[in-house]
Protein backbone atom coordinates (compact mmCIF):
# COMPACT_ATOMS: atom_id res chain seq x y z
CA UNK A 1 0.00 0.00 0.00
CA UNK A 2 1.44 3.54 -0.99
CA UNK A 3 1.40 5.95 1.86
CA UNK A 4 -0.44 8.30 -0.18
CA UNK A 5 -3.51 5.08 -0.07
CA UNK A 6 -2.64 4.57 4.10
CA UNK A 7 -4.60 6.22 6.13
CA UNK A 8 -3.61 8.84 8.88
CA UNK A 9 -3.77 7.54 12.35
CA UNK A 10 -5.05 11.24 13.79
CA UNK A 11 -4.94 10.01 17.36
CA UNK A 12 -1.29 8.63 17.34
CA UNK A 13 0.18 9.34 20.94
CA UNK A 14 3.20 11.59 19.99
CA UNK A 15 5.54 12.93 22.97
CA UNK A 16 7.70 15.64 20.84
CA UNK A 17 11.13 16.65 22.23
CA UNK A 18 12.57 19.99 22.01
CA UNK A 19 15.59 22.00 23.89
CA UNK A 20 15.49 25.20 25.58
CA UNK A 21 17.95 28.33 24.04
CA UNK A 22 18.81 29.53 28.02
CA UNK A 23 15.73 31.84 27.01
CA UNK A 24 16.56 33.61 23.37
CA UNK A 25 14.25 32.75 20.92
CA UNK A 26 15.61 29.63 19.34
CA UNK A 27 14.60 28.89 15.66
CA UNK A 28 13.75 25.07 16.31
CA UNK A 29 11.92 26.00 19.69
CA UNK A 30 9.66 28.32 17.14
CA UNK A 31 9.17 25.88 14.76
CA UNK A 32 8.88 22.74 16.75
CA UNK A 33 5.90 24.57 18.77
CA UNK A 34 4.16 25.67 15.59
CA UNK A 35 4.29 22.76 14.00
CA UNK A 36 3.09 20.80 17.39
CA UNK A 37 0.21 23.80 17.60
CA UNK A 38 -0.46 22.74 14.07
CA UNK A 39 -0.56 18.84 14.61
CA UNK A 40 -3.00 19.51 17.81
CA UNK A 41 -5.48 21.51 15.02
CA UNK A 42 -5.64 18.46 12.98
CA UNK A 43 -6.57 16.50 15.94
CA UNK A 44 -3.31 15.12 17.14
CA UNK A 45 -2.57 13.76 20.35
CA UNK A 46 0.99 15.63 20.97
CA UNK A 47 2.98 16.51 23.88
CA UNK A 48 5.48 18.96 23.91
CA UNK A 49 8.17 18.06 26.14
CA UNK A 50 11.19 20.98 26.16
CA UNK A 51 14.72 19.78 27.53
CA UNK A 52 17.74 21.76 28.67
CA UNK A 53 15.73 24.78 29.46
CA UNK A 54 12.21 25.99 29.09
CA UNK A 55 11.42 27.19 25.85
CA UNK A 56 11.04 30.38 24.44
CA UNK A 57 8.41 31.08 21.80
CA UNK A 58 6.73 33.84 20.31
CA UNK A 59 3.37 31.99 19.88
CA UNK A 60 1.59 30.73 22.45
CA UNK A 61 3.63 28.35 24.40
CA UNK A 62 1.98 24.37 24.63
CA UNK A 63 4.94 23.20 26.03
CA UNK A 64 4.80 21.65 29.35
CA UNK A 65 5.74 22.81 32.59
CA UNK A 66 8.62 20.37 33.55
CA UNK A 67 12.51 19.78 31.79
CA UNK A 68 14.21 16.36 31.14
CA UNK A 69 17.49 16.20 30.33
CA UNK A 70 17.64 19.85 32.70
CA UNK A 71 20.58 22.71 32.73
CA UNK A 72 21.29 22.89 35.80
CA UNK A 73 21.54 19.58 36.64
CA UNK A 74 23.45 18.06 33.60
CA UNK A 75 26.13 20.46 34.28
CA UNK A 76 26.60 19.58 38.07
CA UNK A 77 26.29 15.76 36.74
CA UNK A 78 29.05 16.09 34.13
CA UNK A 79 31.19 18.37 36.42
CA UNK A 80 30.89 16.48 39.62
CA UNK A 81 30.10 13.30 40.87
CA UNK A 82 28.71 13.77 43.63
CA UNK A 83 25.82 14.66 41.97
CA UNK A 84 25.34 11.96 39.40
CA UNK A 85 23.90 10.21 42.67
CA UNK A 86 21.17 12.01 44.19
CA UNK A 87 18.27 11.36 44.81
CA UNK A 88 15.23 11.82 42.49
CA UNK A 89 13.67 14.58 44.94
CA UNK A 90 16.57 16.52 45.21
CA UNK A 91 17.37 16.57 41.15
CA UNK A 92 13.24 17.99 40.63
CA UNK A 93 14.48 20.91 42.53
CA UNK A 94 17.16 21.66 39.67
CA UNK A 95 14.95 21.15 37.21
CA UNK A 96 12.09 23.69 38.23
CA UNK A 97 11.51 25.80 35.53
CA UNK A 98 12.27 28.97 37.12
CA UNK A 99 15.23 27.93 38.51
CA UNK A 100 16.86 27.15 35.40
CA UNK A 101 15.21 30.09 33.79
CA UNK A 102 17.06 32.09 36.30
CA UNK A 103 20.42 30.59 36.27
CA UNK A 104 20.49 30.75 32.63
CA UNK A 105 19.39 34.04 31.81
CA UNK A 106 22.46 35.61 31.48
CA UNK A 107 23.85 32.42 29.49
CA UNK A 108 26.24 33.40 27.17
CA UNK A 109 29.14 30.91 25.90
CA UNK A 110 30.80 27.30 27.42
CA UNK A 111 33.72 26.33 26.74
CA UNK A 112 34.09 24.02 23.93
CA UNK A 113 36.52 21.39 25.50
CA UNK A 114 33.22 21.00 28.27
CA UNK A 115 30.36 20.95 25.59
CA UNK A 116 32.32 18.16 23.69
CA UNK A 117 32.43 16.23 26.92
CA UNK A 118 28.85 16.61 28.06
CA UNK A 119 27.67 16.06 24.64
CA UNK A 120 29.97 12.56 24.23
CA UNK A 121 28.41 12.00 27.92
CA UNK A 122 24.71 12.53 26.87
CA UNK A 123 25.16 10.36 23.78
CA UNK A 124 26.90 7.38 25.52
CA UNK A 125 22.81 7.25 27.35
CA UNK A 126 23.41 4.93 29.85
CA UNK A 127 26.75 4.96 30.26
CA UNK A 128 27.00 8.26 30.47
CA UNK A 129 27.26 10.71 33.40
CA UNK A 130 23.44 11.38 33.22
CA UNK A 131 22.59 8.04 32.98
CA UNK A 132 20.06 8.76 35.26
CA UNK A 133 18.43 11.87 33.95
CA UNK A 134 18.01 9.43 30.51
CA UNK A 135 16.27 6.65 32.73
CA UNK A 136 14.23 9.80 34.79
CA UNK A 137 12.25 10.25 30.83
CA UNK A 138 12.12 6.99 30.47
CA UNK A 139 10.58 6.05 32.75
CA UNK A 140 8.27 8.90 32.65
CA UNK A 141 7.36 8.70 29.33
CA UNK A 142 6.27 4.99 29.84
CA UNK A 143 3.80 5.49 33.31
CA UNK A 144 2.43 9.14 32.11
CA UNK A 145 2.30 9.23 28.39
CA UNK A 146 3.03 5.42 26.90
CA UNK A 147 3.58 6.99 23.33
CA UNK A 148 3.01 5.65 20.20
CA UNK A 149 5.68 8.05 18.63
CA UNK A 150 8.47 9.70 20.02
CA UNK A 151 10.24 12.90 18.29
CA UNK A 152 13.22 13.78 18.98
CA UNK A 153 14.24 17.72 17.64
CA UNK A 154 17.93 16.77 17.43
CA UNK A 155 20.11 14.07 17.49
CA UNK A 156 22.07 15.31 20.47
CA UNK A 157 19.75 13.81 23.33
CA UNK A 158 19.12 10.49 21.50
CA UNK A 159 21.84 9.03 23.85
CA UNK A 160 19.15 7.17 25.88
CA UNK A 161 17.20 5.70 22.68
CA UNK A 162 18.62 1.86 23.77
CA UNK A 163 17.19 2.19 27.17
CA UNK A 164 13.39 3.54 25.75
CA UNK A 165 13.42 0.87 23.59
CA UNK A 166 13.54 -1.60 26.51
CA UNK A 167 11.58 -0.07 28.22
CA UNK A 168 8.84 0.87 25.29
CA UNK A 169 9.79 -1.20 22.62
CA UNK A 170 6.81 -1.42 20.30
CA UNK A 171 7.20 3.14 20.00
CA UNK A 172 8.43 4.70 17.03
CA UNK A 173 10.96 6.55 17.04
CA UNK A 174 11.44 10.04 14.78
CA UNK A 175 14.15 12.43 15.25
CA UNK A 176 14.48 15.89 13.02
CA UNK A 177 17.62 16.84 12.25
CA UNK A 178 17.27 21.13 11.65
CA UNK A 179 21.05 21.91 12.77
CA UNK A 180 22.40 19.33 14.49
CA UNK A 181 25.78 19.64 12.60
CA UNK A 182 26.18 23.36 13.42
CA UNK A 183 26.98 22.52 16.74
CA UNK A 184 29.12 19.30 16.08
CA UNK A 185 31.17 21.38 13.89
CA UNK A 186 31.93 23.81 16.59
CA UNK A 187 33.08 20.95 18.96
CA UNK A 188 36.92 20.53 18.83
CA UNK A 189 38.09 17.99 16.40
CA UNK A 190 38.55 15.13 18.91
CA UNK A 191 35.18 15.10 20.85
CA UNK A 192 33.59 16.25 17.23
CA UNK A 193 34.46 12.48 16.28
CA UNK A 194 33.69 10.94 19.11
CA UNK A 195 30.08 12.42 18.74
CA UNK A 196 29.70 10.98 15.52
CA UNK A 197 30.84 8.00 15.93
CA UNK A 198 28.30 7.24 18.92
CA UNK A 199 25.12 8.85 16.35
CA UNK A 200 25.72 6.45 14.00
CA UNK A 201 25.70 3.63 17.00
CA UNK A 202 22.23 4.75 17.61
CA UNK A 203 20.57 4.21 14.03
CA UNK A 204 19.38 1.22 14.89
CA UNK A 205 17.06 2.63 17.46
CA UNK A 206 15.39 5.46 15.27
CA UNK A 207 12.76 4.41 12.84
CA UNK A 208 13.04 7.49 10.94
CA UNK A 209 14.98 10.93 10.21
CA UNK A 210 12.81 13.84 9.15
CA UNK A 211 14.76 16.58 7.48
CA UNK A 212 13.42 20.36 5.62
CA UNK A 213 15.15 20.80 2.36
CA UNK A 214 17.33 18.04 -0.42
CA UNK A 215 20.57 19.86 0.97
CA UNK A 216 20.20 18.73 4.15
CA UNK A 217 18.85 15.62 3.69
CA UNK A 218 21.77 14.62 1.52
CA UNK A 219 24.48 16.61 3.34
CA UNK A 220 23.59 14.77 7.04
CA UNK A 221 23.00 11.53 5.16
CA UNK A 222 26.62 11.45 4.35
CA UNK A 223 28.04 12.82 7.65
CA UNK A 224 25.85 10.99 10.09
CA UNK A 225 25.69 7.60 7.52
CA UNK A 226 21.83 7.16 7.97
CA UNK A 227 20.73 4.74 5.88
CA UNK A 228 19.10 6.70 3.28
CA UNK A 229 15.55 4.74 3.55
CA UNK A 230 15.31 5.75 6.96
CA UNK A 231 15.20 9.56 5.81
CA UNK A 232 12.31 11.78 4.73
CA UNK A 233 11.47 14.80 3.68
CA UNK A 234 9.56 17.76 5.08
CA UNK A 235 9.57 21.46 4.02
CA UNK A 236 9.46 23.77 6.88
CA UNK A 237 6.43 25.61 7.24
CA UNK A 238 4.68 28.56 9.20
CA UNK A 239 1.55 29.35 11.18
CA UNK A 240 0.31 31.75 8.63
CA UNK A 241 -2.95 33.47 10.50
CA UNK A 242 -1.62 35.93 11.61
CA UNK A 243 1.08 37.18 8.76
CA UNK A 244 -0.27 40.06 6.87
CA UNK A 245 0.63 41.83 3.20
CA UNK A 246 2.92 44.31 4.27
CA UNK A 247 0.75 47.57 3.55
CA UNK A 248 4.08 49.27 2.20
CA UNK A 249 3.34 50.16 -1.72
CA UNK A 250 5.09 48.43 -4.66
CA UNK A 251 8.39 50.09 -5.92
CA UNK A 252 7.17 52.19 -8.96
CA UNK A 253 7.85 51.36 -12.17
CA UNK A 254 9.95 53.76 -14.81
CA UNK A 255 7.73 55.15 -17.11
CA UNK A 256 10.35 55.67 -19.57
CA UNK A 257 10.93 53.31 -21.81
CA UNK A 258 14.37 53.68 -22.28
CA UNK A 259 14.85 52.99 -18.34
CA UNK A 260 12.54 50.33 -18.02
CA UNK A 261 12.71 48.50 -14.54
CA UNK A 262 14.14 51.56 -12.59
CA UNK A 263 12.88 54.28 -10.64
CA UNK A 264 12.07 57.70 -12.00
CA UNK A 265 11.94 59.26 -9.02
CA UNK A 266 12.71 59.03 -4.76
CA UNK A 267 9.44 56.56 -3.36
CA UNK A 268 7.61 58.35 -0.98
CA UNK A 269 9.17 56.24 2.00
CA UNK A 270 12.93 55.30 2.43
CA UNK A 271 13.73 51.93 0.90
CA UNK A 272 14.46 49.68 3.76
CA UNK A 273 16.49 46.93 3.95
CA UNK A 274 15.60 44.60 7.16
CA UNK A 275 18.04 42.21 9.06
CA UNK A 276 16.42 39.67 11.14
CA UNK A 277 18.39 36.97 13.58
CA UNK A 278 20.49 37.08 16.06
CA UNK A 279 23.62 39.68 16.35
CA UNK A 280 26.70 37.28 15.89
CA UNK A 281 29.51 36.49 12.94
CA UNK A 282 27.89 33.53 12.03
CA UNK A 283 24.68 34.83 10.73
CA UNK A 284 26.74 37.58 9.12
CA UNK A 285 25.66 41.32 9.99
CA UNK A 286 29.01 42.59 9.13
CA UNK A 287 29.00 41.48 5.73
CA UNK A 288 25.71 43.53 5.06
CA UNK A 289 26.75 46.51 7.39
CA UNK A 290 29.81 46.40 4.85
CA UNK A 291 27.57 46.05 2.02
CA UNK A 292 25.13 48.81 2.87
CA UNK A 293 28.31 51.44 3.99
CA UNK A 294 29.16 50.71 -0.25
CA UNK A 295 25.99 50.87 -1.26
CA UNK A 296 25.49 54.70 0.65
CA UNK A 297 27.93 55.71 -1.48
CA UNK A 298 26.58 54.29 -5.13
CA UNK A 299 23.28 55.36 -5.05
CA UNK A 300 21.49 59.06 -4.45
CA UNK A 301 18.63 57.12 -3.45
CA UNK A 302 16.79 57.28 0.03
CA UNK A 303 18.15 53.90 1.83
CA UNK A 304 17.92 52.70 5.26
CA UNK A 305 18.98 49.57 7.49
CA UNK A 306 17.05 47.77 10.32
CA UNK A 307 18.29 45.60 12.36
CA UNK A 308 16.40 43.27 14.78
CA UNK A 309 17.69 40.61 16.53
CA UNK A 310 18.74 38.73 20.14
CA UNK A 311 22.02 40.06 21.38
CA UNK A 312 23.84 38.21 23.52
CA UNK A 313 26.00 39.46 26.08
CA UNK A 314 29.36 37.76 24.83
CA UNK A 315 28.43 39.29 21.46
CA UNK A 316 27.78 42.91 22.41
CA UNK A 317 31.46 44.33 21.88
CA UNK A 318 30.97 42.47 17.59
CA UNK A 319 27.71 44.33 17.54
CA UNK A 320 29.41 47.39 18.56
CA UNK A 321 31.95 47.05 15.94
CA UNK A 322 29.16 47.30 13.34
CA UNK A 323 27.55 50.50 14.89
CA UNK A 324 31.17 52.15 15.05
CA UNK A 325 31.67 51.43 10.93
CA UNK A 326 27.86 52.61 10.06
CA UNK A 327 28.82 56.05 12.47
CA UNK A 328 32.39 56.29 11.19
CA UNK A 329 30.65 56.34 7.54
CA UNK A 330 28.18 59.26 8.85
CA UNK A 331 25.48 56.91 8.50
CA UNK A 332 24.10 57.22 12.26
CA UNK A 333 20.48 58.45 10.85
CA UNK A 334 20.37 55.88 8.46
CA UNK A 335 20.09 52.84 10.56
CA UNK A 336 18.27 51.32 13.49
CA UNK A 337 18.89 48.39 15.67
CA UNK A 338 15.49 47.80 17.38
CA UNK A 339 16.60 44.85 19.92
CA UNK A 340 15.13 41.40 20.47
CA UNK A 341 11.77 41.46 18.96
CA UNK A 342 8.38 39.09 19.87
CA UNK A 343 5.88 38.52 17.77
CA UNK A 344 3.89 40.99 16.99
CA UNK A 345 7.02 43.55 17.20
CA UNK A 346 8.19 40.77 14.38
CA UNK A 347 5.34 41.43 12.03
CA UNK A 348 5.56 44.82 12.63
CA UNK A 349 9.47 44.98 12.01
CA UNK A 350 8.63 42.54 8.88
CA UNK A 351 5.57 45.14 7.65
CA UNK A 352 7.96 48.02 7.69
CA UNK A 353 10.95 46.45 5.31
CA UNK A 354 11.21 46.35 1.99
CA UNK A 355 13.79 43.54 1.68
CA UNK A 356 15.38 41.39 3.57
CA UNK A 357 18.98 40.06 3.82
CA UNK A 358 20.78 37.47 6.66
CA UNK A 359 23.72 36.92 4.93
CA UNK A 360 24.98 33.82 7.22
CA UNK A 361 28.25 32.29 6.90
CA UNK A 362 27.58 29.25 7.64
CA UNK A 363 24.92 26.87 5.32
CA UNK A 364 21.77 27.53 6.99
CA UNK A 365 19.73 24.37 7.37
CA UNK A 366 16.22 25.69 7.87
CA UNK A 367 15.58 29.43 6.29
CA UNK A 368 12.77 30.27 8.98
CA UNK A 369 13.39 34.35 8.95
CA UNK A 370 13.34 34.16 5.27
CA UNK A 371 9.81 32.54 5.34
CA UNK A 372 8.98 34.84 8.09
CA UNK A 373 9.69 37.90 5.60
CA UNK A 374 8.02 36.21 2.36
CA UNK A 375 4.69 35.42 4.14
CA UNK A 376 4.88 39.94 4.62
CA UNK A 377 5.53 39.70 1.40
CA UNK A 378 9.12 40.64 2.06
CA UNK A 379 11.95 40.20 -0.87
CA UNK A 380 15.25 38.26 -0.12
CA UNK A 381 18.73 38.72 -0.83
CA UNK A 382 19.90 35.29 0.30
CA UNK A 383 23.44 33.43 0.42
CA UNK A 384 23.66 30.85 -2.05
CA UNK A 385 24.55 28.14 0.27
CA UNK A 386 22.44 25.64 2.41
CA UNK A 387 18.88 25.47 2.26
CA UNK A 388 18.44 28.67 0.42
CA UNK A 389 18.82 27.86 -3.05
CA UNK A 390 15.78 24.77 -2.69
CA UNK A 391 13.93 27.75 -0.79
CA UNK A 392 14.37 30.77 -2.94
CA UNK A 393 13.99 28.51 -6.15
CA UNK A 394 10.77 27.11 -5.27
CA UNK A 395 9.47 30.23 -3.74
CA UNK A 396 10.23 32.50 -6.50
CA UNK A 397 11.06 35.26 -3.60
CA UNK A 398 13.77 37.01 -3.71
CA UNK A 399 18.02 36.51 -5.30
CA UNK A 400 21.01 34.34 -4.08
CA UNK A 401 24.36 36.10 -4.06
CA UNK A 402 27.85 34.35 -4.44
CA UNK A 403 29.15 33.90 -0.87
CA UNK A 404 32.75 33.38 -2.33
CA UNK A 405 32.50 37.33 -3.72
CA UNK A 406 31.78 39.84 -1.43
CA UNK A 407 30.64 42.38 -3.88
CA UNK A 408 28.02 40.37 -5.06
CA UNK A 409 25.74 41.01 -1.93
CA UNK A 410 26.24 44.70 -2.99
CA UNK A 411 25.78 44.15 -6.15
CA UNK A 412 22.49 42.00 -5.41
CA UNK A 413 20.78 45.12 -3.08
CA UNK A 414 21.22 47.44 -6.14
CA UNK A 415 19.76 45.42 -8.53
CA UNK A 416 16.62 44.68 -6.33
CA UNK A 417 16.45 48.44 -5.33
CA UNK A 418 16.57 49.50 -8.89
CA UNK A 419 14.72 47.03 -10.84
CA UNK A 420 11.50 47.97 -10.12
CA UNK A 421 9.84 45.43 -12.42
CA UNK A 422 11.93 42.56 -10.70
CA UNK A 423 11.32 43.25 -7.54
CA UNK A 424 7.38 43.74 -8.02
CA UNK A 425 7.70 40.45 -9.31
CA UNK A 426 9.84 38.86 -6.43
CA UNK A 427 6.97 40.45 -3.70
CA UNK A 428 3.45 38.89 -5.12
CA UNK A 429 5.06 35.56 -6.23
CA UNK A 430 6.72 34.81 -3.09
CA UNK A 431 3.99 35.42 -0.72
CA UNK A 432 1.89 33.69 -3.32
CA UNK A 433 3.41 30.58 -3.62
CA UNK A 434 4.59 30.46 0.22
CA UNK A 435 1.01 30.50 1.19
CA UNK A 436 0.20 27.56 -1.38
CA UNK A 437 3.38 25.48 -0.35
CA UNK A 438 4.58 26.10 2.97
CA UNK A 439 1.12 26.06 5.24
CA UNK A 440 1.86 24.60 8.58
CA UNK A 441 -1.70 22.98 8.72
CA UNK A 442 -1.06 21.04 5.23
CA UNK A 443 2.58 19.75 6.52
CA UNK A 444 1.55 18.87 9.94
CA UNK A 445 -0.60 16.18 8.13
CA UNK A 446 2.30 15.10 6.51
CA UNK A 447 4.17 15.01 9.43
CA UNK A 448 1.60 12.73 10.61
CA UNK A 449 1.33 10.32 7.52
CA UNK A 450 4.96 9.44 8.16
CA UNK A 451 4.92 9.06 11.61
CA UNK A 452 1.86 6.60 11.11
CA UNK A 453 3.25 4.83 7.91
CA UNK A 454 6.51 4.24 10.14
CA UNK A 455 4.65 2.28 12.69
CA UNK A 456 2.66 0.37 10.17
CA UNK A 457 6.10 -0.45 9.02
CA UNK A 458 7.28 -1.48 12.38
CA UNK A 459 3.73 -3.77 12.83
Amino acid sequence: MSSESRPIDQNLRVAYLTAGAAGMYCGSCLVDNALVLAMRHQGANVQLLPTYTPIRTDEENISTDQVFFGGINIYLQQKIPFFRFLPPFLDRIFDNPRLIQMATKKSTSIDAKFLGALSHSMLLGKHGHQRKEGLRLCRWLRDHLRPEVIVLSNVLIAGFLPTLKELLPETTIVVTLQGDDIFLNELSQNYRKKCLDQIKKLHPFVDGYLLHSDYYKNYMTDLLEIPPEKCHLVPLGLNLDDFTDSQRPLVRTSSSANNAGRLDKVPSHPFMIGYLARLAPEKGLHLLVDAFIELKKTTSLDVHLKIAGWLGDHRIDYAQEQFDKLAEAGLQESYEYVGSVDRQQKLEFLQSIDLLSVPTTYPEPKGLFALEAVACGVPTLLPDHGALPELTGELKCGLLFDTDDPADLLKGLQTIITDTELYNRLKIAGRENLFRLRNNQDLAKRHLQIYSDLRQNQG
